[in-house]
């Protein structure tokens, strides 16, 4: 994995190069020995300026906040379709290994595509992972891991297109191991992740975990989106995912 360092710094904005690309970063309530809450946005257009309210909430509530652009998004470089699922988590390790201290516990919270990689950090961070939070969550065949995102005609959208492949997604055994604090955000309407993911998700996460469903009725797919306009769900999600969880 590339090692990452630090290229410039302005209130809690910073730029890291990581992966061959420069990482746009947001940090705030940076509080000792408290818990890390790190955010990924979805695919597409998804960028962490959707997320800034989220971090502004759980700062608010004594966590230490931080979000960033995956490559090919929002500030930082690189192209979208070079991009790839194993990408995507190598570069949130390398952010969380340069930003969390590593005594603290992680709260995680993925959007869309992030469902995965928020799977994939909970398998390679184990028990620091205190809650995570997944909001209208995807998952993927094991074969897409590798593959770039292309622009819509190659050979990831081939695999995700196939029906039922993300059935044997390795996310959905990791997410049914899982034995902490677990919060499913489902929007009334979707129409980018079908409803039998969710349910699996769901189902997955209902096995060992502590587990509750929090359903927006209003909402869209675009969940950053809803929290970004809604602050009183904000501060929901915030209060469910640490509820429980030691101050």
């Amino acid at each position: 994995m590339a090692r990452m360092r630090e290229l410039s710094l302005d209130q809690g904005e910073s730029v890291y190069a990581c992966d061959g690309e420069r990482l746009s970063v947001v940090r705030t309530g940076a509080v000792p020995g408290r818990a890390t809450v790190v955010l990924l946005h979805g695919a597409g257009t998804g960028s962490k300026a959707r997320l800034l309210p989220l971090t502004e909430e759980f700062a608010t509530q004594g966590c230490h906040a931080l979000a960033f652009d995956f490559s090919g998004h929002g500030e930082s470089t690189g192209a979208l379709a070079e991009l790839s699922l194993r990408r995507r988590y190598e570069q949130a390790v390398a952010v969380i290994d340069a930003h969390a201290p590593a005594d603290a516990p992680l709260i995680l919270v993925g959007f869309s595509m992030s469902g995965q990689t928020v799977a994939d950090l909970v398998r390679h961070y184990g028990s620091r992972v205190a809650a995570l939070g997944l909001g209208a969550p995807a998952v993927y065949a094991p074969d897409a891991w590798d593959v770039p995102f292309g622009t819509g005609d190659g050979r990831f959208t081939e695999i995700i297109r196939t029906p039922d492949s993300w059935r044997a997604s390795p996310a959905l055994g990791v997410l049914r191991s899982y034995e902490g604090r677990a919060v499913l955000v489902v929007p009334g309407t979707d129409t980018v992740i079908p409803g039998a993911v969710t349910e699996a998700v769901q189902d997955a996460l209902a096995a060992r975990a502590q587990y509750m469903r929090f359903e927006l009725p209003d909402a869209e797919h675009r969940l950053g989106l809803w929290f970004r306009d809604h602050p009183e769900d904000c501060g929901e999600l915030a209060r469910l995912l640490l509820e429980g969880l030691p101050s």
